[in-house]
C-alpha cells in the first residue's frame, strides 16, 4: 500500500515551494527511515510553536470580542507563545538574530488586538490602520526571514506567507464576529493546517542553509510528512476539543459548529489511518475513537449545564473505557511498535488535560486556564512523535527516502519518458526517477506538475511575486501561467486550456499534453496501465 501524499500538511504555499526544490541534500537511499532525524525533529518544533500561534491568535481574538473574563489570560497565553520561539531562534541564529525577531514578532500580536477593539467599535478607519499595520508586519517580517536563511526562503515568498496567514486570522475572526460560526471553524482548520506547511518550508529553508547543524538530513522526508500529519491532526483535535466544550458549556450558538469541525477532523483521521491500514483499519479507528470519545465529551457538558454529577461520572468512565479501548488499538495496529500499555497511558493522559481545561473553565476565575491548554496542546506533538515513529519502524517501505527528479545534464539525450497515474516513479530513457507529485487524472486531464515536468524535459520555471504567476522558458519561447485560470500566455499570446492550472500538494499542476506537447514532444496514451509515453519530436 502506498503512502497517500494528502497526508502531509495542507500546504498552501503554491509559489514558495518551487522556490525551495530540490535544494536539500539526500542521504543514500538505504538510509532507514526514521520519524526523530535532527531536521524532522526541527520540523516538529515548528510544527508546534507555528500552529500554537495560529491557535491563540483566534482565540484571544474571539475571546476579545465576546469580552470573556479570560479573554486577557487568552492574550499574555499568546505572548508568551511569542517569547518561546526566541530560544529557538536563538540556537539557531545567535543572540542578534533572536532579538531581531522578537522585536518583529512580538509586536504583531497587539495589531490584532486592535482590530478586534475597532470592530466591536465598528471602528472602520480603525479596522484599516491594523490591517496596515499587519501588511507592514508581514513585509518586515518576511524580509527578516529572507535575511535571517540567506535567501534559502526569498524574502517575497515569506512575506507572501506571513501575509496569508495574517489574511486568515483575520478572516476566521470576521466570520466570527458575523455570528458565521460554520464558516469561522471551516476557516480555522484550514488556518491551522496552513502552519504547518510554512513550517515544512522553514524548517527546509533552515536545514538546507546549516545541513551540518542537522547531520546533513531532510526535513521533507516520507517519514516527516508522516510525523507532521499526525501532529496536525492531533492538535487540531485537543483545540476543537477544548473549544467545543467551552462553547457548550456558555450554550454559544457556535457550539454546533465546532462539533462539525470535530467531525471534519475525525474524517480526516480515518482517512489517515485507512491509508496506512486499509479501509477496514480506517472503520475500525473511527468507531473506537467516536463512541466513547467525542459523544462522551457532549455528554459531560449538558450534564455539567444541568449538575447532573452521575451521568458526569458516567461520561467520564466512558473516558477511561475509550483510553483502554484506543490503546489496544494502536498497540494492535502498530504491531505493538507503539506497546498497548504505553498507548492507554498517553491517551488517559491526553483526555485527563482536556478535562483538566474543561474543569477550570467552570470555575469563577478561570486560574491556570491557559497554562493547561498549552500544556495539553504541546502533549499531542509527543503523541504525533510517538505513533509516527511506531507506524515508521513497523512500515519502513512505505518511508523510504528516494532522489528527487534532477534535470539531466544534457536534456537532449533525453529521447522518451514515461509517467503513469497515481505512480510517482516515472522511467527518462528506460531509467527510474523520482516525481513529487504522482500524475492523476481531473475533470477528464490528465495533470502533472510542471517542476517535475520541466526539470525533466529541460525547460526553466519561476515564480514571479511581483504579479504572483508562473514562468515557463524554453529557448526563446516563454509561456506564463496564472493560477485557477484556464487562459495562459504563450510568447505574448492568450491561449484558453480546457482545464484550470491548480496546486495539489504544494506543487502547480498543467495538463500533461498541452505542455509536452508544447514542448516539442508527442505523447502517446496506453490505456491498459493508464500510462503516458513521451517522445521527442522530430
Amino acid at each position: 500500500m502506498k503512502m497517500k501524499k494528502w497526508l502531509a500538511p495542507v500546504l498552501s504555499l503554491s509559489l514558495l515551494l518551487p522556490a525551495l526544490a530540490g535544494t536539500q541534500s539526500v542521504r543514500a537511499e538505504s538510509m532507514k527511515p526514521s520519524a526523530e532525524t535532527p531536521a524532522v525533529e526541527l520540523r516538529a518544533g515548528l510544527d508546534y510553536l507555528l500552529s500554537e500561534h495560529f491557535t491563540l491568535a483566534v482565540v484571544s481574538m474571539t475571546k476579545a470580542y465576546d469580552g470573556t473574563s479570560d479573554a486577557a489570560a487568552a492574550q499574555t497565553a499568546l505572548n508568551q507563545n511569542a517569547k518561546d520561539m526566541v530560544p529557538a531562534i536563538a540556537s539557531i541564529y545567535g543572540e542578534a538574530g533572536a532579538k531581531e525577531f522578537d522585536r518583529i514578532f512580538a509586536a504583531h500580536n497587539g495589531y490584532t488586538d486592535k482590530y478586534v477593539t475597532a470592530v466591536k467599535g465598528k471602528d472602520m478607519m480603525g479596522q484599516t490602520a491594523a490591517r496596515n499595520e499587519l501588511e507592514a508586519f508581514a513585509k518586515e517580517f518576511g524580509s527578516f526571514l529572507g535575511s535571517a536563511t540567506e535567501g534559502n526562503l526569498p524574502a517575497a515568498a515569506a512575506q507572501d506567507v506571513v501575509r496569508t496567514h495574517e489574511k486568515q486570522v483575520l478572516e476566521v475572526f470576521d466570520s466570527y464576529a458575523a455570528g458565521n460560526y460554520k464558516a469561522a471553524y471551516s476557516e480555522f482548520r484550514e488556518g491551522l493546517g496552513f502552519m504547518f506547511g510554512v513550517s515544512d518550508a522553514l524548517a527546509g529553508a533552515i536545514t538546507t542553509q546549516y545541513p551540518s547543524k542537522f547531520d546533513n538530513t531532510r526535513s521533507d522526508t516520507p517519514a516527516g510528512d508522516l510525523r507532521s500529519a499526525l501532529n496536525h491532526l492531533a492538535a487540531e483535535h485537543y483545540a476543537l476539543a477544548v473549544l467545543s466544550m467551552q462553547k457548550g458549556f456558555e450554550k454559544s450558538p457556535a457550539y454546533s459548529a465546532l462539533l462539525e469541525a470535530q467531525e471534519g477532523n475525525t474524517n480526516d483521521f480515518t482517512a489517515a489511518i485507512s491509508s496506512i491500514y486499509g479501509a477496514e483499519g480506517g472503520a475500525a479507528f473511527k468507531q473506537v475513537w467516536t463512541g466513547d470519545h467525542i459523544f462522551a465529551q457532549d455528554v459531560i457538558v449538558k450534564a455539567a449545564l444541568s449538575g447532573d454529577m452521575a451521568a458526569i461520572t458516567k461520561a467520564r468512565a466512558k473516558l477511561d473505557t475509550f483510553s483502554t479501548e484506543f490503546g489496544k488499538f494502536l498497540g494492535s495496529a502498530t504491531g505493538q511498535n507503539l506497546p498497548t500499555e504505553g498507548a492507554t497511558a498517553a491517551v488517559a493522559a491526553h483526555e485527563k488535560l482536556v478535562l483538566e481545561a474543561f474543569d477550570i473553565y467552570q470555575t469563577t476565575n478561570k486560574t491556570g486556564l491557559f497554562d493547561s491548554f498549552r500544556k495539553g496542546y504541546s502533549f499531542m506533538f509527543g503523541v504525533g512523535k510517538a505513533l509516527g515513529g511506531a507506524i515508521v519502524t513497523q512500515k519502513p517501505e512505505l518511508f523510504q527516502v528516494k532522489p528527487p527528479v534532477t534535470q539531466p545534464e544534457n536534456p537532449n539525450n533525453v529521447t522518451t519518458i514515461w509517467f503513469q497515474l497515481g505512480n510517482k516513479t516515472a522511467q527518462i530513457n528506460g531509467k527510474n526517477a523520482m516525481m513529487d507529485v504522482a500524475p492523476y487524472v481531473k475533470n477528464g486531464t490528465t495533470f502533472v506538475s510542471l517542476r517535475t515536468l520541466t526539470n525533466t524535459l529541460g525547460a526553466d520555471v519561476k515564480y514571479v511575486p511581483s504579479n504572483k504567476t508562473v514562468e515557463l522558458k524554453l529557448g526563446n519561447d516563454k509561456v506564463v501561467f496564472w493560477l485557477g485560470k484556464n487562459v495562459i500566455q504563450v510568447n505574448g499570446a492568450n491561449v484558453t486550456l480546457d482545464a484550470v492550472v491548480h496546486i495539489k500538494d504544494g506543487r502547480t499542476q498543467v495538463p500533461l499534453r498541452f505542455i509536452a506537447e508544447w514542448l516539442g514532444w508527442n505523447v502517446n496514451w496506453n490505456g491498459s496501465n493508464q500510462s503516458a509515453t513521451l517522445t521527442k519530436a522530430m
